[in-house]
């Protein structure tokens, strides 16, 4: 059973820029908005869109998913566009996460490393499969609250879906997450709880190792904002 679309009514706040260069732009990217556009009129309005009304030449080089906050790079001239989408192929580029998920985690820190394929009965939804692309996440527990907690997740591999479905997979769905959470979860968070916390690549001409911090905007059911 395929998944209903869900009706789009992206957030109307203002670009937030973390970092800019000559080679480089660095925002943070609010949940709800697509990264590049989707099909059809409706689905224009994207934080690529809002980017190059500023910058016009300004090249996305990496997405987050729709309900997915946090850091995202674009590159401003075209040399710079091939050298960051080479770092991104590469794996060179180092991104971590926060997110609220279910439950207690027995054990506080761990490597996932279960292949994932798409899920050809719910697109876009995606699974674990034993035949699908290698995909890795390390996760660290940096809070334990009542039934939830915080963790840090940094991904090795950057496959679609991966840290939602490996978080599922392991019994631990993040809290608003309304592909693969249980209704009880899904609902217990008014948006997905998962932020792109942190980004470091190289400077696309001095090849400086940059890295990049966003701030959270939501704060967790249990009162702690996520830092």
């Amino acid at each position: 059973m395929m998944i209903a679309p869900l009706r789009y009514n992206p957030p109307q706040t203002a670009l937030e820029i973390i970092y800019e260069d000559k080679d480089l732009l660095v925002v943070n990217k609010p949940s709800g908005l697509l990264t590049n556009p989707g099909k059809g009129p409706d689905l224009a309005d994207c934080l690529l869109s809002r980017v190059c009304a500023l910058y016009p030449l300004a090249q996305l080089v990496h997405r987050l998913d729709l309900s997915t906050s946090g850091v995202v790079a674009f590159a401003l001239r075209r040399k710079a566009e091939r050298e960051l989408k080479r770092q991104f192929a590469e794996r060179l580029v180092k991104k971590r996460y926060l997110a609220i998920v279910a439950g207690q985690l027995t054990e506080t820190a761990g490597c996932i490393t279960l292949p994932l394929a798409a899920d050809p009965a719910n697109p876009p939804k995606q699974q674990v499969d034993t035949a699908g692309k290698v995909a890795e996440t390390h996760f660290n527990v940096l809070e334990q609250y009542a039934n939830s907690a915080l963790v840090e997740l940094r991904p090795v591999t950057g496959r679609s879906h991966q840290l939602r479905v490996h978080m599922a997979a392991l019994g631990h769905p993040i809290l608003g997450d309304a592909f693969y959470a249980p209704i009880e979860w899904q609902q217990a968070a008014p948006r997905l709880l998962l932020h792109a916390a942190t980004l470091t690549l190289q400077q696309p001409y001095s090849q400086q190792t940059l890295t990049f911090n966003a701030d959270s905007d939501f704060v967790t059911v249990n009162g702690h904002r996520l830092r």
